[in-house]
């Protein structure tokens, strides 16, 4: 057997399991790769949230878990994904966060409150971890995480048969590592939550919330200051790339608000 052919099984797998996992996310038209099953990704998601749970110190504000509950309830409505089984809980902790699981489990920490402002600030942080979970975020970066794997085992097959010694194979693929890292991974992180942010001012206009709200968060975000590395080597967009994107989406998101239905902004 011709040694290229032990190859041809691989490709044959990626073919036909890219055909058979694409999906579009919502609102945004995007085409994505998802391997993971929904009733899995669900059942992972509400699991990882108890584990947290468990390890965190869940506040006890009734006022502030309150107000938590009812943005995020809103928000969720606008999602209208009732198969879903949200939860939302406020953990004790001196950190400008907030995130999400699948199945829509969602988490904010009490250090968020200053910079967000208000309820309609806490909106934009909300809608954007509802859009990760409206959006299959987690399984995309799963299944992302799987083709890289196995485009690493491709090459290093295809390097070997190509009589390269094991150091130089090894350190092909040290290279091929650090260029799906920085090349593909973060890159499809960024986008990840740049189209988190874009559909969460959706969510939060349909809520009832001004998107402009997203805006005015990520400028105080921004005053806040913090070291941040290069955009290119980060998870996230750094600030001023989010608020010129956010300016740019502004127009479509104002678009969902309806002036018979207002969201009440309170101060936190």
């Amino acid at each position: 057997m011709h040694p290229n052919r032990k190859l041809v099984p691989w490709g044959l797998f990626l073919v036909c399991a890219m055909g058979a996992a694409c999906s579009t996310v919502p609102y945004t038209n995007r085409s994505q790769f998802v391997m993971v099953d929904a009733a899995q990704e669900n059942s992972m998601g509400a699991a990882a949230y108890k584990q947290v749970l468990a390890k965190e110190t869940l506040s006890k504000n009734a006022a502030a878990v309150s107000i938590v509950r009812e943005v995020g309830e809103r928000i969720a409505r606008a999602a209208n994904r009732p198969d879903f089984q949200w939860e939302f809980n406020v953990i004790e902790k001196d950190e400008a966060n907030a995130w999400a699981l699948p199945g829509g489990k969602v988490a904010v920490y009490t250090g968020l409150f200053p910079i967000a402002k208000d309820t309609a600030g806490l909106a934009a942080v909300m809608g954007h971890e509802v859009a990760h979970v409206l959006a299959h975020h987690g399984a995309e970066r799963q299944s992302q995480g799987v083709l890289a794997e196995m485009g690493g085992v491709l090459l290093g097959v295809g390097l070997s048969t190509q009589g390269m010694s094991p150091g130089a194979v090894n350190a092909a693929m040290q290279v091929y590592g650090a260029g799906a890292a920085v090349g593909i991974m973060l890159p499809f992180s960024r986008e990840h939550e740049s189209e988190a942010d874009h559909i969460g001012m959706i969510l939060m206009a349909k809520a009832g919330y001004d998107p402009e709200a997203a805006l005015q968060l990520w400028r105080r975000f921004e005053s806040a200051g913090g070291a941040a590395p290069p955009e290119f080597l980060s998870t996230h967009p750094n600030p001023s790339t989010r608020q010129e994107d956010i300016q740019k989406w502004l127009p479509e998101a104002r678009g969902y608000l309806r002036p018979d239905y207002k969201a009440p902004v309170k101060t936190l």
